[in-house]
């Protein structure tokens, strides 16, 4: 329709949210459908962080607060930056959105313009190029396959630097391959990035607090203080803290780049709920042990999947160090005929096999920039786990 703007025509929906719905669809229609596309952890948000929701309503805190977030909730964050990742902000150095996205939305419009190169390491969160795009950047993907763990190399970031590059965009662990930086790996990229100081470096550490095997976690400018002035280090409760619903991610960065991701908030949402953010307090000062006690259910779900994938005819699943997802290759399946006479050509019409033949939601690889790959997630309980590997199996076992 010549009513909806030109730059509509960059992007596409988000993959990831159109098979969550596809199998909401289904099962509406009475389909047996296992759902295992959507990033969101089964657990309940902790009590205490719902009572201080609740004590806040109660309190009246229910009006307009600033555009950058209450000055209790961005001290929090302050707080969090200094005792988890070693690093110091000012209040004027964080900013609080509604969700991760929209930290990043907000951060890739206030930089990027017609010309300015972005490079996201592929297996890629769907969103990262998306926005990229909207924005009339370029997106510079730098694919990353299995054999090198999922995880950018250094020379291979060199090669892809220009003078047009704005921004590096790092999420460890990873959406969709789990893979996570050992302090080795992420200092091999950040000496690279030392070398180039017009590239600034986005890192989305939603998943900081998801991983298993005694992993420890990294962040960029903690790793190579060098970069603080050019680093904005992402983060929010959705995933570890089991709050997708609230809608609140955060940033901590140079004043002069939240200035600008301010600036752009107040001219679009202002800011995220007043409840919420009295809940992140909450969320971000409280108690932290039903991390681990979370962790441990997750790891043993991951270790569930993997085995039951990797006993599938066809499919090779590597096991990650962290995030709630298994990235495995489907190119053992690949060139094979399903019962009803078709042939496998992608991991899209793999997925689509899955789905139509055994209820079975999965999102493809080609989503994440990636082939012949496809994502699950397995923030799931571990008995729909078991029926769906199963079913994998069942399907793949089917194939000719």
């Amino acid at each position: 329709m010549s009513f909806i703007a030109s730059r509509l025509g960059r992007i596409k929906p988000s993959p990831t949210i159109a098979v969550t719905q596809k199998a909401r669809d289904l099962s509406a229609q009475g389909r047996d459908v296992i759902g295992l596309g959507a990033g969101e952890p089964d657990f309940d948000t902790p009590r205490h962080i719902r009572d201080e929701a609740k004590a806040a309503m109660d309190r009246g805190e229910t009006r307009y607060t600033p555009v950058a977030g209450t000055p209790a909730l961005r001290q929090a964050i302050v707080d969090k930056f200094k005792r988890e990742n070693g690093l110091d902000y000012g209040l004027d150095q964080i900013t609080v959105g509604c969700g991760g996205k929209h930290v990043i939305y907000n951060a890739i419009m206030a930089t990027v313009g017609p010309g300015d190169e972005v490079i996201i390491p592929a297996p890629y969160w769907v969103s990262y190029p998306d926005i990229t795009l909207l924005a009339e950047g370029t997106p510079v993907i730098v694919e990353c396959p299995a054999e090198s763990g999922f995880k950018l190399k250094p020379e291979d970031l060199e090669k892809a630097i220009t003078p047009k590059t704005k921004w590096l965009i790092l999420n460890s662990p990873s959406n969709p391959s789990g893979a996570a930086y050992t302090e080795g790996e992420m200092k091999a990229v950040t000496d690279v990035l030392v070398k180039h100081p017009h590239v600034w470096v986005m890192t989305d550490d939603i998943y900081e607090h998801v991983v298993y095997d005694d992993f420890v976690f990294v962040t960029p400018a903690q790793v190579e203080p060098r970069l603080y002035e050019r680093a904005l280090t992402l983060n929010g409760v959705s995933k570890a803290y089991c709050m997708t619903g609230w809608r609140l991610g955060y940033g901590g960065g140079p004043a002069d780049l939240i200035n600008a991701i301010n600036k752009i908030q107040s001219q679009s949402i202002t800011h995220t709920s007043s409840i919420t953010q009295a809940a992140t307090v909450a969320a971000l000062n409280g108690p932290q042990d039903f991390i681990a006690k979370h962790n441990a259910i997750f790891k043993d779900r991951r270790d569930l999947v993997v085995s039951m994938l990797n006993q599938a005819d066809g499919l090779d699943c590597p096991s990650p160090e962290g995030a709630f997802y298994v990235y495995p290759s489907c190119a053992g399946t690949l060139g094979k005929t399903t019962p009803d006479g078709k042939t496998l050509e992608s991991d899209e019409d793999f997925v689509t096999f899955m789905l139509e033949s055994e209820g079975v939601a999965a999102v493809q690889g080609a989503a994440f920039g990636l082939s012949p790959h496809f994502r699950i997630s397995y923030a799931t309980s571990t008995e729909l786990l078991e029926e769906a590997c199963s079913r994998i199996q069942r399907a793949c076992g089917a194939l000719t």
